[in-house]
């Protein structure tokens, strides 16, 4: 039999079944490329809150759609979360474990119905809350699932 890509393409969608983890067969990487923007962003949200506080994914998720709406980043939600070293590492292929999949899952849907953290207001970035650095561009605004929200001058 001739393995032709919509063959492996075939294979890869029967293998991942879900958007919850890629998978690879015969060293080629597989699972990313299916993702639905709800699912790019609800991975960024699960991976970058501490999983358990909707305050915190939704300000994760309203970074993400704050940088969508920005010339200066990518265009679409899956785009701006694959984006290199802004987002945890793996946070597109890396399985999601636990019950703060759901709540990702229905933090999601609310930011792309509109809902937006109001004290995030227009930040575009985050990091480990606890953290400074001496920089005189980064003006906090918020603290919320273990990240510190700013935004530079």
């Amino acid at each position: 039999m001739k393995i032709t890509k919509a063959v492996l393409r075939t294979m890869a969608v029967i293998l991942t079944g879900s958007a919850l983890g890629g998978c690879s067969l015969f060293g080629i990487s597989f699972g990313t490329a299916q993702l639905s923007p709800k699912e790019c962003l609800m991975r960024a949200m699960y991976f970058e809150s501490n999983r358990s506080s909707v305050d915190g994914m939704l300000a994760v998720g309203t970074v993400v759609m704050n940088r969508l709406n920005d010339p200066r980043y990518p265009k679409s939600v899956c785009a701006v979360v694959g984006q290199k070293n802004q987002f945890a590492q793996g946070v597109l292929t890396k399985k999601m474990t636990d019950s703060g999949a759901v709540l990702a899952s229905q933090t999601a849907d609310q930011v792309l119905a509109g809902w937006r953290h109001p004290g995030v207001r227009n930040a575009q970035h985050f990091h480990t809350a606890g953290l400074r650095f001496p920089y005189n561009n980064m003006h906090y605004v918020l603290e919320a699932g273990g990240n510190e929200f700013y935004e530079k001058y």
